[in-house]
C-alpha cells in the first residue's frame, strides 16, 4: 500500500508539515477501515470510485460536514495521485470526483477594543507566565503568524536590533516579519524572565512552559481562549481568529492586499481574499454613514 513511502513523499517532496502529514494519513486510515469492513479487502489501491463513493455517502449520512468530507476525500485523492506517480496504479479513481458544496464559514474577528482589553489586563502582571502570554498574543496580533509557526520559533529567529523575526511557514518557506517596538519591549522582558526559568537547561525554543520545556499547540490554544473569553462574547476564540483579526484590521486600515498576503505567508491571493469580507462590510458602513444621498 506504500503508506510509509506516501508519508515520505508528503514530508520530503511536497514539504508538508508533520501535522499535515498526520492529518492526511488519518484520513487514509479512515477509508482503509471502512474498505476492510465493507469489502473485506485490505489494499485500498484496488478500490474503485463506486466503493469510495459508498464511503462518502456513509460519512454524509453520519452527519459529517461537507467541508470535512471534502478534506478527507482530498487526502485520499492525493494518495492515489502518489500511487499513479510511482506506477502502482493506472488511473486515479477520484480524478473526476466533484467536491461537495460547502458553505463558507464566516470567521468573525476580534474587535480592536477586545484585543486591547486583553493586553491591558496582562500589562500589570510581570510574572513569567503573564509576560509570556502577553508576548504570544502580541506576536499573533502584530505579525499574523500561524500557531505552529509560533510554537516552532527559536531564539535564533529573533532579531531585536533590526526589529524583525524569521518564521518557518508551510512547506519550509521562510519569511521575515517586522516587529513593533511594543512587541520588542515585551520580548526583551520575556527573555530576561526566561533565563530564570531555564537555569542550566539548554533549549533553543523561544517560547517555554513554566517548567522550562518547549510550549505546545494545545497550551497556546488554551491561553488565547482563556483570555479572550473574558473580553469577548464571540463563539470562536482561537489563535486562528487572532490571526484573522490581524489581517482584517490591516485591510480595514487600507493595507495593500498583496502586502497582507506576504505577511500571512499565503501562496496565492485567493487564500487572502477571504479576509476582505469584513473590510467590504466596513466600507459599506462608512459609505452609508457618509454618502450625501443616504442622509436624505
Amino acid at each position: 500500500m506504500f503508506i510509509s513511502e506516501f508519508k515520505d513523499y508528503l514530508l520530503l517532496e511536497k514539504k508538508y508539515s508533520p501535522h499535515t502529514v498526520t492529518a492526511y494519513t488519518t484520513d487514509l486510515f479512515s477509508f482503509l477501515e471502512f474498505y476492510q469492513q465493507e469489502y473485506e479487502v485490505s489494499d485500498v489501491s484496488k478500490a474503485g470510485y463506486s466503493q469510495i463513493r459508498s464511503w462518502i455517502v456513509l460519512l454524509v449520512d453520519s452527519g459529517v460536514s461537507n467541508r470535512t468530507v471534502n478534506r478527507k476525500v482530498s487526502s485520499l485523492k492525493t494518495y492515489y495521485k502518489f500511487l499513479l506517480k510511482v506506477g502502482h496504479i493506472d488511473k486515479n479513481p477520484l480524478a473526476k470526483h466533484q467536491a461537495l458544496k460547502a458553505s463558507k464559514k464566516l470567521q468573525i474577528p476580534f474587535s480592536i477594543q477586545e484585543v486591547y482589553e486583553v493586553l491591558k489586563e496582562l500589562t500589570d502582571n510581570q510574572d513569567f507566565e503573564s509576560v509570556r502570554d502577553k508576548l504570544i498574543i502580541e506576536l499573533f496580533y502584530a505579525t499574523g503568524m500561524r500557531r505552529i509557526e509560533l510554537v516552532n520559533l527559536r531564539l535564533s529567529d529573533i532579531d531585536i536590533s533590526n526589529q524583525q523575526i524569521k518564521v518557518l511557514g508551510k512547506r519550509n518557506k521562510e519569511r521575515y516579519l517586522p516587529l513593533l517596538s511594543s512587541v520588542s519591549e515585551t520580548l526583551e522582558c520575556y527573555l530576561d524572565l526566561r533565563l530564570e526559568i531555564i537555569k542550566d537547561k539548554e533549549d533553543s525554543s523561544l517560547l517555554l512552559t513554566k517548567k522550562g520545556v518547549k510550549i505546545y499547540e494545545t497550551l497556546v490554544y488554551r491561553i488565547i481562549n482563556s483570555y479572550f473569553s473574558k473580553a469577548s462574547s464571540k463563539v470562536k476564540k482561537s489563535p486562528h481568529i487572532l490571526r484573522h483579526s490581524f489581517a482584517t484590521h490591516l485591510l480595514n486600515e487600507g493595507a495593500n492586499l498583496n502586502a497582507v498576503k506576504e505577511l500571512l505567508g499565503h501562496s496565492s491571493l485567493a487564500a487572502t481574499q477571504v479576509y476582505t469580507n469584513h473590510s467590504v462590510a466596513q466600507l459599506t458602513k462608512v459609505y452609508k454613514q457618509s454618502h450625501p444621498r443616504n442622509k436624505k
